[in-house]
This record gives C-alpha cells, structure tokens and sequence, in this order.
C-alpha cells in the first residue's frame, strides 16, 4: 500500500500589531475553543507588561523567553525485547517551539495571579531570565536524556 503523499504546511500570516510570525504562533497556541480575539487579548496584554517591566521590546522578551525554554533532546519510549528503555533523541525545530509554547502556557497558568495576561507576562519575564516552571521543565527533560545516554544506540 502506497504511503500518503506529504502535505504542505500553510505559511503563518504574520502577527498585524507586531509582525512577527512567532507572535501569531503563540497566540494560536493560547487559544482555547477558537476565541482568537481572547487569546490575542492575552498575549498583547503579556507583552505590554513585559515592555513596561523591562524597559524593552515585548517581543524580543518573548523571543529570549522561547530561546531558553526549547528543549534540544528528550526521551523517547522505545521497546526492545522485553525491556521499555528511555532512548534520548533529537528534537526537530518545530517539535522544539511547540513544546516551548506548552511549557510557557501550562507554567503560566499554575501560577498565582489575577489575570492569564498577567501570569504569562510574569512566566516569560522568568524565562527570559532562565527562572521559572518552563525553564525547569527543559532542564529535567534534558537531565532525563542525559542519564540515559547509554541507550543511545537503540536509536531507530
């Protein structure tokens, strides 16, 4: 049976307010049911606090923010006769910012606060610091594929 053929990935219309396509990236990923207008809400609300408390661009804050937090490695399960072993693998560029996005987002959200603008302003400030849930996160996926580096070679 013939394989499917490949689909083509839709280019991302860049953010109107800010023109950055990583902006349109995270608001689509702050998104909860569709309510576009909420998520953009929220994440221009982030960014303006994040400008105001550090005096620079709120983009730039969230791309420093995305640069610490995106994860090189993690394990994967991978079977081998009997025995469930860790392997560490790479991660592709795009797996890398998605997982950024969902650390930033489920670490914002835990945290206390009034507003989800505020929490997310307040955990990209963190990250960008490399503080914070998200920043924990990659270290202890990136100590997970460390400590078990020796099953590398089960890699497929």
């Amino acid at each position: 049976m013939p394989r499917k053929p490949n689909f083509h990935k839709r280019d991302l219309v860049a953010d109107p307010k800010t023109g950055s396509t990583l902006v349109t990236r995270f608001v689509n990923n702050v998104m909860l049911d569709g309510k576009k207008s909420t998520a953009e809400r929220i994440v221009y609300g982030a960014l303006d606090v994040c400008a105001e408390k550090t005096g620079q661009d709120g983009v730039s804050v969230l791309r420093q923010a995305m640069n610490n937090v995106k994860p090189n490695l993690e394990v994967k399960s991978r079977r081998v006769g009997g025995a469930t072993y860790q392997v560490p693998v790479e991660i592709k560029p795009e797996r890398r910012t998605a997982l950024g996005f969902r650390w930033l987002i489920q670490y914002a959200k835990s945290r206390p606060g009034r507003s989800m603008a505020e929490k997310l302003a307040a955990e990209l400030l963190a990250a960008s610091k490399n503080e914070g849930g998200a920043i924990k996160k990659k270290e202890d996926t990136h100590r997970m594929a460390e400590a078990n580096k020796a099953f590398s070679h089960f890699r497929w």
